[in-house]
């Protein structure tokens, strides 16, 4: 079991619906938070006792400074939970070079970028005897890639294989990369997609649900968490 109390966790895309209902949680269990996103005013609004730095992910630099504003603030990091992402529909045909390139950057390259950034502080807090560890969040399209959405399934099986790897990198280090796959979620980022119109979906996961088995999962220290260990919205 992994106690959360004091321990210094980076929540990326704590402004958006999922990566808020982490960070609540997170609180709820002890932990002293660094909140980061595009918009202060969402971050601010969540009303948590935390650090909170408005960053885009999009920059290359970003992932340095947060780090660093992170350990300025702190003095140490113990995780990191990425839950920043776009989405963007239509043919892969079709899709644009610019939408090419955002999914990438946020789905994909920040979340390397925050890896690297942070192994220092992650192998000391291992070496002090905590269980420090990383979260991506791939989602279901990284283990079923979908028709008109195949960039953005692209971007996610992407990460999904670069957590995968590089958890079995870091093991030795006493570093725990976990990998969540969750079904579609009710958080409204369909209809800000980068480009493209989302499809008729069926009723999706509530985040509070999803966000409860994350947070579990990251305090009974699980490795993966498959979309079959999501519950179905209809058994809510």
């Amino acid at each position: 079991m992994t106690s959360l109390t004091g321990s210094t966790i980076l929540v990326c895309g704590a402004s958006g619906v999922l990566g808020g209902e982490i960070a609540r949680l997170l609180a709820a269990e002890g932990a002293d938070l660094v909140l980061t996103g595009r918009d202060r005013g969402r971050l601010e609004a969540l009303g948590l006792a935390a650090t909170i730095v408005a960053a885009d992910l999009t920059d290359p630099a970003a992932a340095d400074a947060l780090i660093r504003q992170a350990l300025e603030a702190h003095g140490a990091l113990d995780g990191i939970v990425n839950a920043s992402g776009v989405v963007a529909f239509g043919a892969a045909t079709e899709i644009s070079d610019g939408t090419l390139d955002a999914l990438f950057a946020v789905n994909v390259l920040a979340p390397m970028r925050l890896l690297r950034a942070a192994i220092a502080p992650l192998t000391a807090s291992a070496a002090a005897g905590r269980e420090p560890f990383v979260l991506t969040l791939s989602g279901v399209v990284s283990e079923v890639p979908t028709a008109n959405m195949a960039a953005y399934s692209a971007s996610k099986a992407a990460l999904a294989a670069w957590g995968k790897a590089t958890g079995r990198e870091l093991r030795r280090a006493g570093i725990r990369v976990l990998d969540a796959r969750p079904g579609h979620t009710e958080t409204g980022l369909v209809s800000r997609a980068l480009e493209g119109a989302a499809p008729k979906l069926a009723p999706g996961l509530d985040p509070a649900v999803v966000a409860r088995r994350i947070v579990a999962a990251i305090i009974s220290g699980e490795r993966d968490l498959p979309s079959s260990a999501f519950t179905d919205p209809a058994a809510d």
